[in-house]
């Protein structure tokens, strides 16, 4: 994936990718999910999702890629203590997969999608590598959908340069809303949609979300990126970190975001 990611790979980044497990971020794939199946996880990340899918189709072949080979060392080095000899992770371009057609019972995208240029193409390398009657599943969160309360202008100023500056960075951050006409512009008929949450609320919640975001806002990628293009200078982002801890510190605070999920059945 030559694509550049919005967020990079700071440690606040990190820290919301481990939190995902198949549970709370794949939810409406797992019934689909068999022992001896064969799963393909794009864009695996941390694989923490990707281990989950291990345990749940054991002994069937789960394989994690990723276009950083730095995140696939250390997703592999996290994963040996968990003794999953079904797994296995690669460096791989998901618009050009080194992998024969029809190979895999799942091919699965979390949080992909919406950060690549050409979302298209490459659920068709998805449809490529899936095996007739296998299934293409993809999930993604929709921006210009996300709510909170308190009211709070810093997290609105934050919504309106989050969306600038991963539209200005590679991707689509309401991508949520799109995943159906795209999955059908890739050629995949038979489709089910499906949509699900993430919220933040309880003190625990807030603290971690939060606190990962009053960071992030200043720390990662993203505050690079943002002054890169000439959407932020440096107090911006502080005024919006300094929010975004107000937010954290609120027994009041709330946030919901939505996202939505597509499995494609393939003939």
């Amino acid at each position: 994936m030559a694509d550049a990611y919005t967020h990079g790979h700071h440690a606040s980044v990190l820290r919301s990718h481990t939190w995902r497990t198949a549970e709370n971020s794949a939810a409406y794939l797992l019934p689909r999910l068999r022992p001896g199946a064969k799963v393909l996880d794009i864009g695996a990340g941390p694989g923490t999702i990707t281990a989950d899918f291990a345990r749940l189709v054991a002994p069937g072949r789960v394989v994690g890629v990723d276009a950083s080979a730095e995140v696939v060392q250390k997703a592999a080095t996290d994963a040996a203590p968990l003794g999953l000899e079904n797994l296995s992770f690669a460096t791989g371009d998901a618009y050009a997969l080194d992998i024969a057609d029809r190979s895999f019972d799942v091919v699965h995208a979390h949080q992909v999608l919406q950060h690549v240029a050409d979302p298209v193409r490459m659920l068709g390398e998805m449809r490529r590598v899936t095996a007739p009657g296998g299934a293409v599943a993809a999930r993604d969160v929709d921006y210009e959908g996300v709510i909170w309360s308190p009211g709070s202008p810093e997290l609105a100023d934050w919504l309106a340069l989050y969306l600038q500056v991963h539209r200005g960075v590679s991707g689509e951050p309401a991508a949520g809303r799109h995943l159906k006409a795209w999955a059908r512009r890739a050629g995949l008929t038979d489709v089910t949609c499906s949509a699900s949450l993430w919220l933040f609320e309880s003190d625990e919640d807030r603290a971690w979300w939060g606190g990962m975001w009053e960071e992030r806002a200043v720390a990662s990628a993203f505050a690079d990126n943002a002054i890169r293009l000439g959407l932020a200078d440096r107090d911006r982002l502080e005024r919006i970190s300094a929010g975004w801890r107000r937010w954290a510190d609120d027994p009041d605070g709330w946030l919901l975001m939505p996202h939505a999920e597509i499995v494609a059945t393939v003939g």
